[in-house]
């Protein structure tokens, strides 16, 4: 199509891989919303479900430790619980995108565009 316009037609080509990449990092971010990881605090006493987007998606409490003197604690295992899950989250999102970028042949820790 391109052909006897010099480095048009390397500037075409190039323009077709940026935007099946753009699709194919589309498709990832919407598949890190299906994937889900767990945080945890307290040896499991409070879990938290995050998606790999690290959108939270459920907390669960063991009733053993709602102890109303024991508020303060709850409250921390909680936050302990969520950020477990939103580095999980974070950690399983750079690795989905890491195997994206080695099958493109990209280098390894070359950063896709977000």
């Amino acid at each position: 199509m391109f052909k006897g316009l010099g480095g048009m037609g390397d500037m075409a080509k190039m323009m077709k891989q940026a935007q099946e990449l753009q699709g194919k990092v589309g498709e990832m971010q919407d598949n890190l919303a299906n994937i889900t990881v767990v945080g945890e605090s307290g040896a499991g006493l409070v879990t938290v479900t995050a998606t790999a987007k690290g959108v939270l998606t459920d907390l669960n409490i063991d009733q053993k430790i709602l102890d109303p003197n024991e508020k303060e604690v709850v409250e921390d295992l909680i936050l302990a619980a969520i950020k477990d899950a939103q580095q999980k989250a974070e950690d399983r999102s750079k690795a989905e995108m890491g195997k994206m970028a080695e099958e493109l042949g990209l280098p390894p820790g070359m950063d896709l565009p977000f």
